[in-house]
């Protein structure tokens, strides 16, 4: 799995490649808590992202909660329809932030308030 990184003004946006599964979380997992203390905020886009399993749900549980504590958000987008559907069937579609697409999330994450 690749892990395209970028910073913008309002966020660290993190685009994971492939497949996130019990063998690749632990990428993901360590660059996204490695350096979400140092980020306004934190993005996700799944446009990339092919298939997801529980343990990549869990790494994006793990950062939504850690931005939680230090009151930064975290949002996600791009959701691809099959990984969208295990974010529904897991209910995380109602617990995490998602936006259809990149411009929108990065909207609402710079939003005040």
């Amino acid at each position: 799995m690749d892990i395209l990184e970028e910073t913008t003004e309002v966020a660290l946006v993190l685009v994971p490649q492939g497949r996130l599964d019990s063998q690749t979380a632990p990428l993901l997992q360590e660059q996204l808590l490695g350096r979400i203390d140092a980020a306004p905020s934190v993005l996700i886009d799944c446009s990339r992202l092919d298939y997801v399993s529980s343990a990549g749900l869990r790494v994006f549980l793990m950062g939504a909660k850690r931005c939680q504590q230090s009151q930064r958000a975290f949002a996600i987008c791009g959701l691809q329809d099959t990984v969208k559907e295990v974010f529904e069937i897991s209910g995380f579609l109602s617990i995490l932030s998602c936006y259809p697409d990149r411009e929108q999330a990065q909207q609402a994450i710079s939003a005040p308030g």
